[in-house]
């Protein structure tokens, strides 16, 4: 079957992989890339499930809801310290950035591969290219949507929690798969002899090997290997100028890549805001003088008008919020404690707690929160951010505020709490 296939050469194929001449290509090179990725890849991949658990799935806020079979073991996302999701989402995000340039040179390290004809010559190499198949294709997928997401470009037909997530899984299962192949090629390519120091005009190709990876009618070097790794390196370093801002409040005016990573103005309000008022669809009238906040629990029933709230005991707290979309920043909190509320209607230690907004619907609109969270001395039902009173794209009247905890779930434009158990 094999040799038919070999008889049988589609038109262009072999055109296809004779324009792939560059002499830099090789095991090595490709070793070495891969090396960088997978190192740097578990970081991502970690770091993504350690995202999706601080969303709370054990409350049933966690994105995607239903995973089946494929849900991991899970723990309660704790308190402190509290820049832990500012940590875990900025490196996600930030990371997978800066990968781009490394993923993108290792498949042209490998592109004359996908020419190759006949595709395999064995059930094993079938299987191979399968992988290989789902692992190029899953990494391609995972970082094109991601890209998409942090960028608010939803240019995709369905859900992106959904999708990110069932990716994510099939791309580390061919991960895997290819590792345990490919792994002891890539430890023998890189106890060859290096080519790092070899410049342009001494660039020759490596011996012909078994995965086809030497072109076998190579043309001149127009770049030295040297050069291919300082080119990577030079554009991962690059988006990290333009993207670790984000996540670094000093540095807030370098994140040219995030649309709402940067500062949008002066003065103490002057930090990153995920959703506007006028995008929830919120009136004035809503947040005025009329405006109440209801706290329910154990059987009783309060209702606090801001002057109310703010004649209770206040507290001030200096802590991040940050987004799924990468951004984060610090600012100095004042308010009333969540577990001083629960204790206002006879809830003092409360199982739970559910926060409604006067937003009608979305993801924003209401959140839970677990008993430690609630308990915690930092967290708040915000009034005050850095000395003045909230904006009400900040939130006004009242937002909570909670060390560690998604921003998502830091509700804003808050009208009801209720304490369960």
């Amino acid at each position: 079957m094999w040799r038919g296939l070999d008889r049988h050469r589609p038109p262009g194929v072999d055109a296809a992989a004779g324009a792939w001449r560059s002499p830099v290509r090789g095991p090595w090179l490709t070793s070495v890339l891969g090396a960088v990725l997978l190192v740097t890849l578990p970081l991502v991949m970690v770091t993504g499930l350690l995202d999706w658990i601080a969303y709370g799935p054990r409350l049933g806020q966690a994105l995607p809801r239903d995973v089946g079979w494929l849900h991991p073991p899970v723990f309660d996302w704790p308190t402190h310290p509290a820049w832990l999701f500012r940590l875990t989402q900025g490196l996600h995000v930030t990371l997978g950035i800066v990968l781009v340039p490394v993923v993108l040179a290792k498949l042209w390290s490998v592109v004359p591969k996908l020419f190759a004809w006949p595709p395999a010559r064995s059930v094993a190499q079938v299987l191979e290219r399968l992988s290989l198949l789902l692992l190029v294709g899953g990494i391609l997928f995972q970082f094109a949507t991601g890209l998409l997401d942090i960028q608010y470009s939803y240019l995709f037909g369905f859900d992106f929690y959904t999708a990110h997530w069932y990716g994510a899984w099939v791309f580390t299962a061919a991960l895997v798969t290819h590792v345990a192949v490919k792994l002891p090629r890539l430890v023998s390519a890189l106890r060859g002899p290096g080519f790092t120091g070899t410049s342009v005009a001494r660039t020759r190709p490596e011996p012909p090997d078994p995965d086809g990876l030497v072109p076998p009618r190579p043309g001149a070097a127009t770049m030295s290997r040297r050069g291919v790794l300082a080119l990577t390196g030079g554009g991962a370093l690059l988006l990290a100028a333009l993207t670790v801002g984000q996540s670094v409040d000093p540095l807030r005016g370098t994140a040219l890549l995030l649309p709402r990573g940067r500062r949008p103005g002066d003065g103490p309000t002057g930090f990153p805001v995920n959703r506007t008022v006028a995008a929830a669809g919120i009136t004035p009238a809503e947040t005025g003088s009329g405006w109440r906040l209801t706290v329910r629990g154990a059987g009783r029933t309060a209702d606090l008008d801001r002057a109310a709230l703010l004649a209770m005991p206040q507290h001030t707290a200096r802590l991040p919020i940050a987004c799924v979309e990468g951004w984060s920043t610090t600012q100095t909190w004042t308010g009333v404690r969540l577990r001083d509320l629960a204790a206002l209607v006879g809830a003092a230690r409360p199982a739970s707690a559910r926060v409604r907004s006067l937003e009608r619907s979305g993801l924003f609109n209401q959140a839970r929160l677990a008993a430690h969270q609630v308990a915690d001395s930092d967290a708040l039902l915000a009034l005050r951010v850095n000395g003045v009173d909230l904006t009400p794209d900040h939130g006004w009247p009242a937002r909570v505020i909670v060390p560690a905890l998604p921003g998502v779930h830091c509700t804003k434009w808050v009208r009801e709490i209720t304490f369960d158990g």
